[in-house]
């Protein structure tokens, strides 16, 4: 009897929500701080609770594919996930328009004096505006270079003891590969076009209205048309999703908006302090502030969409799965850098363009590189073992080097280094990118053509087969 109610789906959500009660009640007590925890202490329950909402925010987005386009569920557990890193990122925009960083004002200082500014000083405003920008670029790469890599791994590892129709078996574990829904088209066109736009962006002296007017136009565009899409033949559920889509209407469409509120919530006031907890313990250990801001805080921040993603792939839905982490990029190549302009210039008063320095530029560069390189990847809907390795060691080698640079070089030498390194990944990522792209040219042109066909249709409202007759 007892066994039957812990194997009770409902049993599944009340252990996810226990999860996050702890926090719940640090919250209530006034924070970590009011009650005394420690930075390990905050990491804990906060991580604890990052990990329960993450679990429901799955299953709110599984269950609300019995009643929306998937694409479109989808799309709301991205944005969802990552709002964190929206949290993190705003709070530095906040404090460089707040504090008068402009591009003319951080011109007058050298770049140790901006990073060894006091704070409520201009140059320390500059410091934020820096670290807006490197939190930005961070979070995107650790989502391919970690997410997107690791997650097919994961996948084509998890195949060896489940039935997963994506993973295509090749010779030994490097020659697999994870097959990708073909209907993922229309995310890469738009992802392409984010990433082209963002190559743009330090040309204008810094994150401006107009970039947040393009990239922000293009996500809006792209939800347009998923959102028209047709409710598709949903894939047969289990657990607590297969539980709550037996509902009636009402009482599914409620529980979906409930777990996608509640996690929402729970991740939002959660991973602030997770990151932070982690960036204090860093530092304890003598890892540089700006190496922490950049690396650490993200790769707290985006723990939600990876646990997501591994839950999906874990019951064998790693179509799902990789349609989560594209439409994450997606979101986050388009909103998460039109919301640092639209933030600083609330903050300033005025409108203005948020300025950054010449190591920031090298950084969105060589993030919309590797941007460039993950989309050729994926381009004929396949991403092989090879491929995946391939993408990790390009990120994790950057990564090393660049550290091994800091703890070993003078600030000034170490910086210099920095940008000679992510100037040659960049060429390096566009230069394979290239040829990836010259291969596979003809899957590129019928991306685009389906593509068009798709955003006509959500226009007009007829298919392609009906124009044609």
């Amino acid at each position: 009897m007892l066994k039957d109610r812990l194997q009770h789906p409902l049993a599944a959500l009340v252990f996810a929500a226990l999860l996050t009660a702890p926090w719940v009640g640090v919250e209530l007590l006034g924070g970590p701080g009011a009650v005394g925890l420690s930075h390990i202490g905050t990491v804990a329950v906060s991580g604890l609770s990052v990990l329960g909402a993450s679990f429901m925010l799955a299953w709110g987005a599984e269950t609300a594919e019995k009643d929306v386009p998937r694409a479109f569920a989808i799309a709301v557990l991205a944005v969802l996930a990552v709002a964190p890193e929206y949290a993190v990122d705003a709070l530095y925009a906040f404090g460089a328009g707040d504090g008068g960083a402009t591009a003319q004002a951080c011109a007058d200082f050298t770049t140790r004096e901006i990073e060894n500014a006091a704070d409520g000083t201009v140059a320390a405003a500059c410091h934020d505006a820096n670290l807006a920008v490197a939190n930005m670029t961070g979070a995107n790469r650790i989502l391919i270079g970690l997410g997107w890599s690791g997650i097919a791994l994961f996948t084509v590892y998890r195949a060896g003891s489940s039935s997963d129709p994506s993973v295509n078996d090749g010779d030994g574990f490097l020659g697999s590969s994870v097959s990708l829904d073909r209907d993922l088209g229309l995310e890469i066109v738009f992802l392409l076009a984010a990433t082209l736009v963002a190559f743009f962006v330090p040309l204008n002296g810094g994150i401006g209205v107009a970039d947040t007017l393009v990239l922000v136009g293009i996500y809006i565009a792209y939800i347009a048309i998923i959102i028209r899409g047709d409710v598709e033949e949903h894939e047969e559920q289990v657990g607590v999703p297969a539980y709550l889509q037996r509902l009636p209407f009402a009482y599914r469409t409620l529980s979906s908006i409930t777990l996608f509120v509640y996690s929402g919530l729970m991740i939002y006031t959660a991973v602030h302090p997770f990151a932070h907890g982690l960036e204090e313990i860093g530092l304890s250990f003598g890892i540089p502030e700006f190496f922490m801001i950049q690396w650490i805080a993200p790769l707290a921040s985006e723990s939600p969409e990876l646990i997501v993603v591994a839950y999906l792939v874990n019951k064998a839905r790693s179509t799902a799965g990789f349609n989560a982490l594209i439409s994450s990029k997606l979101n986050q190549w388009t909103l998460l850098i039109g919301t640092l302009a639209v933030v600083y210039s609330l903050a300033l008063g005025s409108v203005g363009t948020l300025p950054f320095d010449e190591k920031q530029t090298a950084e969105i560069w060589i993030t919309a590189a590797q941007s460039l390189f993950a989309i050729a990847i994926i381009t004929n809907f396949d991403i092989s073992v090879r491929e995946s390795l391939v993408l990790l060691a390009l990120f994790a080698s950057q990564v090393i080097i660049e550290f091994g640079a800091i703890v070993t070089m003078t600030d000034s030498a170490a910086g210099e280094f920095s940008i000679f390194v992510l100037h040659a990944y960049t060429v390096l990522y566009v230069a394979i990118s290239i040829v990836l792209f010259f291969r596979r040219r003809e899957a590129l042109v019928d991306i685009f053509q389906t593509t068009a066909a798709t955003a006509r249709e959500s226009v007009t409202g007829t298919s392609a087969a009906e124009h044609s007759d």
